[in-house]
């Protein structure tokens, strides 16, 4: 009886961390049912026979969790099956027509031959990553048919059946797993990848407050429970097979929903190959955390305000990209959040090289530019994360994300000129939805960027037509090129912090 009580809690278990499980199985025991008929009745069993149970078979291994998986199998086997019964017809009467005492050995000869080379093909990258199944089922078929085919007179009808029955039952499954409470594996790998940077910003965004603040003794438990949904990021490092067998099941499904033909789902696997790659930052900064050589907390303190800065951000960034991916739609704002986290890592250099850390020993010192050259490279993984997603949305044609233009509203598109001593160029004040709050000013050799409320931007106007285009409505559009900071090298940090001891 306990074990019964255990088999019902871990079922609800199961059920409620993904009810489109239940439905999956509702659905698979409806294909079933339907072909079963051809067993249950008369005329269709009469038409069939014992092939019937082929369309069984088929609903059995074809029906998969979600659509293209369906698709993709059910497809593979349909041809598999209609190419290997042609060749078996073939090789039937080839070996029919050099006489009863040779056709045997011929049969056996064709049915080694074919099956040793669709087994070789099966080792190509290309033909397992898609066709794998499909070459499985025409060895199968092909070897069957070449051997029943000796006992079989009538082989022409027994090759139509099984290809019928196999067909029927392939039909059954694909018509039922799109129709009936369908689910898109493109669907899946959307949100996956649109999960995965929600993870990795929750800890870059807690990453502060675990790293900078001393931990009671009172409050161990919820220390625990809080380093617990830190490590979150862990199922970001284990994400690969996942994405790319979704991806492959993708490719075969139809459009649906926001997801044309021939949506770009290689890209989404080099935003998650991005994405792991930061993970395994996050997953070295983690382990520092909670390494036992410790930093005092003065000495942390020196550092704490840009390297909040630089982990909030670059939090702020992913969060801001999760969305627009949940959305489908372009924005620039995350672009705002790399910029800053940019400039917080040129106000950690110039930190590090006024001697801050001069009384800091060797060990501290080694274990502190750990952590600091492990956010830069995230700081820098975001930027490269953030031109690949551009890249997916452009290639997706996401919807471009419009706001309502509002006086002193500090939204994205806002542009006022501002006057300048040389006739020729214009400097434009480009408002942003910023936080105020976290930004500092950055100067530059060409300028000043001030990355707060807004962004002055200087930018050249000539009277060529190439520079601008200028519509029937007077107005002039001006084509410029993102700006970005420069990256900041983790061993320029640790040369500057230790040459100064």
């Amino acid at each position: 009886m306990e074990k019964v009580r255990e088999i019902v809690r871990e079922g609800r278990r199961v059920g409620k961390e993904d009810p489109r499980r239940v439905v999956h199985a509702f659905k698979v025991g409806l294909a079933l049912a339907l072909v079963s008929s051809f067993y249950y009745y008369q005329p269709l069993y009469d038409n069939f026979g014992v092939n019937a149970m082929w369309a069984v078979m088929t609903v059995v291994v074809v029906f998969e969790f979600s659509v293209g998986a369906t698709l993709g199998k059910g497809l593979n086997r349909a041809v598999a099956t209609l190419v290997a019964g042609g060749l078996g017809i073939g090789a039937h009467h080839l070996a029919s027509l050099s006489g009863p005492t040779v056709e045997p050995i011929l049969l056996a000869i064709f049915v080694f031959v074919l099956a040793a080379l669709s087994t070789f093909v099966r080792f190509f990258p290309r033909v397992k990553a898609r066709y794998d199944y499909g070459v499985l089922i025409f060895i199968l078929t092909f070897a069957l048919i070449s051997v029943s085919g000796f006992r079989e007179d009538e082989i022409l009808d027994l090759a139509h059946k099984r290809l019928s029955t196999v067909i029927m039952g392939g039909v059954s499954c694909v018509l039922i797993s799109i129709f009936v409470c369908p689910v898109w594996a493109g669907q899946d790998l959307h949100s996956l990848l649109a999960s995965n940077f929600d993870t990795l910003s929750h800890f870059l965004q807690e990453f502060g407050d675990e790293y900078f603040e001393a931990t009671e003794d009172g409050d161990i438990k919820e220390v625990e429970k809080r380093r617990r949904n830190l490590e979150r990021y862990k199922s970001v490092l284990n994400s690969k097979s996942n994405e790319e067998a979704l991806a492959n099941f993708a490719k075969w499904e139809p459009c649906h929903g926001q997801f044309r033909f021939r949506h770009p789902w290689r890209q989404y696997l080099a935003v998650g190959a991005l994405l792991r790659q930061c993970a395994y930052r996050i997953d070295a900064l983690n382990s520092n955390i909670n390494s036992d050589m410790q930093i005092p907390m003065d000495i942390k303190k020196k550092l704490e305000e840009p390297v909040r800065r630089m982990s909030l951000e670059s939090g702020k960034s992913m969060k801001e990209v999760s969305i627009s991916l949940k959305k489908m739609t372009i924005s620039s704002s995350f672009d705002i959040h790399v910029v800053n986290s940019q400039s917080a890592c040129e106000t950690l250099s110039t930190l590090l090289k006024s001697g801050i850390l001069n009384d800091v020993e060797p060990l501290q010192m080694i274990s502190l530019m750990t952590t600091v050259s492990l956010l830069i490279d995230i700081v820098n993984l975001t930027e490269k994360i953030s031109e690949s997603v551009h890249e997916l949305a452009s290639a997706a044609k996401f919807k471009n994300k419009k706001k309502p233009s509002k006086s002193n509203s500090g939204s994205i598109g806002q542009a006022m000129p501002n006057k300048s001593h040389d006739d020729h160029d214009h400097v434009v004040t480009i408002l942003g939805d910023v936080d105020t709050s976290n930004n500092v000013d950055q100067s530059q050799s060409h300028g000043e960027i001030s990355v707060d409320s807004c962004h002055h931007v200087t930018i050249k106007i000539n009277d060529d037509d190439s520079i601008h285009d200028k519509n029937e409505d007077g107005d002039i559009h001006v084509h410029t090129n993102r700006v970005s900071c420069e990256h900041t090298n983790a061993s320029d940090l640790l040369d500057s912090g230790v040459k100064k001891n």
